[in-house]
């Protein structure tokens, strides 16, 4: 037998290029040269209108900022369904 389903609630992912940013005083063009990843892409993430990243991307946006790559991305509990 199958253990029982439980509901699960869905908080989708957020990037944290805009905090990482701040917290080390850089700019997203300062960022897009150190990491070698577009404007574009890290305006994206910073402003959260990408749903997905290549993980090479996260890579290196991790290194330029000296952070882990899990540290871009937390579950955005004000967007998530259910309490």
């Amino acid at each position: 037998m199958f253990a029982p389903m439980h509901e699960v609630t869905e908080m989708p992912a957020r990037f944290r290029l805009a905090e990482l940013l701040e917290e080390r005083g850089m700019s997203q063009s300062e960022l897009a040269r150190r990491s070698g990843i577009t404007f574009a892409t890290i305006n994206a993430m910073t402003r959260n209108r990408t749903t997905g990243v290549q993980l090479d991307t996260l890579d290196k946006l991790a290194r330029a900022l000296g952070v882990e790559p899990g540290d871009l991305i937390e579950r955005d509990k004000k967007r998530g369904r259910g309490k």
